[in-house]
């Protein structure tokens, strides 16, 4: 976990949500008020979030003290309490929706990868998120895909050189854009792998032949033509399959000998895990 990250978006969520007070409790529940509250799971899925709920509740409120039950990772079911939280009444309440909406949103994706890895258990093939994922929650849903056992691409714009469709009709082509891509990093003294981007045996003839790139991002290509790419690669750089794949689907990319299949599904396209945080 990302300390410095982390306490930087705690911060401004709850700035978000508190503004100049949280009236309703202050004006039902007395001051000094303590209580017990319990996250109860609704939803069969893989929890995730719980690490980051406990630090929602340090920042909140170091005295706070909470019971942990069920840890990141595991497969819950209907009925489970994952930890107990004890403490002010008014601090409770103040990190519940907090708390609520990034382990539901969290344990959504986990769930949803969770399925998806062990539909390829049987192939070679690791699944990848991508940049599909809600302007400033990135960090939480590839922390969410990593829990369910998906692997991180790249975080941003800048951990790696990613050469798509639209950089290389502006580049003036796939050598050009190699080319260029390689000179920059050497100008600027930088380390980072380069993929790119090919839409169709042609454009991955014109890779094969310039060389100088880590990955080959294999884009919108049916089984037939993605069996003889990954067979024209032969092992020489890493190969990923995108675009048009489902659930329904995905074995099928796996059977191809793809290294990597990536989805924006298992960020952009979730169902949030159903839980609540209950007094007790």
């Amino acid at each position: 976990m990302d300390k410095k990250l982390i306490d930087l978006f705690i911060k401004n969520a709850i700035a978000e949500d508190l503004g100049d007070g949280d009236h309703t409790s202050l004006s039902t529940i007395l001051a000094g008020a303590k209580g017990k509250a319990k996250l109860l799971v609704k939803e069969d899925g893989i929890l995730a979030g719980v690490e980051l709920a406990i630090e929602i509740f340090n920042q909140i409120d170091p005295g706070l003290q909470t019971a942990i039950f069920m840890n990141d990772g595991d497969a819950a079911v209907y009925g489970d309490i994952a930890f107990t939280v004890e403490g002010s009444t008014h601090s409770i309440l103040l990190a519940e929706r907090l708390v609520l909406n990034c382990m539901q949103r969290m344990s959504g994706i986990a769930t949803k990868t969770n399925r998806i890895v062990k539909l390829l258990s049987s192939y070679q093939t690791k699944l990848l998120d991508t940049r599909k994922t809600t302007p400033g929650l990135r960090y939480l849903e590839k922390w969410a895909v990593r829990i369910g056992g998906g692997v991180n691409h790249r975080i941003g714009l800048y951990d790696m050189i990613l050469i798509k469709d639209n950089h290389v009709d502006y580049a003036g082509g796939i050598a050009n854009a190699i080319s260029s891509a390689n000179k920059y990093l050497a100008d600027k003294g930088k380390q980072l792998e380069i993929e790119i981007e090919v839409r169709n045996l042609e454009e991955l003839g014109q890779v094969l032949e310039k060389g100088m790139v880590n990955r080959i991002m294999l884009d919108n290509f049916n089984f037939s033509d993605l069996r003889k790419a990954v067979e024209l690669i032969d092992h020489r750089y890493i190969t990923e399959a995108s675009g048009g794949i489902t659930e329904e689907n995905i074995t099928g990319y796996a059977d191809c000998g793809v290294n990597y299949i990536s989805m924006g599904a298992v960020t952009h396209s979730v169902k949030s895990l159903d839980m609540s945080l209950k007094a007790y």
